[in-house]
């Protein structure tokens, strides 16, 4: 088994693991993180993929796709992280 197929494979399971805990779990702290850990399945997934064929360079777009998905998931967390904190302030009846 070489590094692409198993990057790939456990790439896959930690996506449905994490499909799994988003769709089972009600506190919105907990799909958030779940939401987090299938980004980063499908991360692995695209790293995975990126060798198209053994002994041959990988191919840098997926590696930049990547990059820019980690990116775009940091910011996304921050966002929904401070929306979860306004949404505990109002349920407290908070301003």
């Amino acid at each position: 088994m070489n590094m692409a197929l198993w990057f790939t494979l456990v790439g896959a399971a930690l996506a449905a693991i994490a499909l799994h805990a988003f769709f089972s779990r009600r506190h919105p702290l907990r799909r958030l993180i779940a939401l987090n850990i299938m980004g980063s399945g499908i991360f692995l997934v695209l790293i995975g993929l990126a060798r198209l064929y053994p002994g041959t360079l990988p191919d840098p777009v997926p590696h930049a796709m990547v990059l820019t998905g980690i990116v775009v998931a940091v910011s996304a967390t921050a966002f929904g992280l401070v929306l979860l904190r306004r949404l505990a302030r109002l349920g407290r009846g908070e301003t």
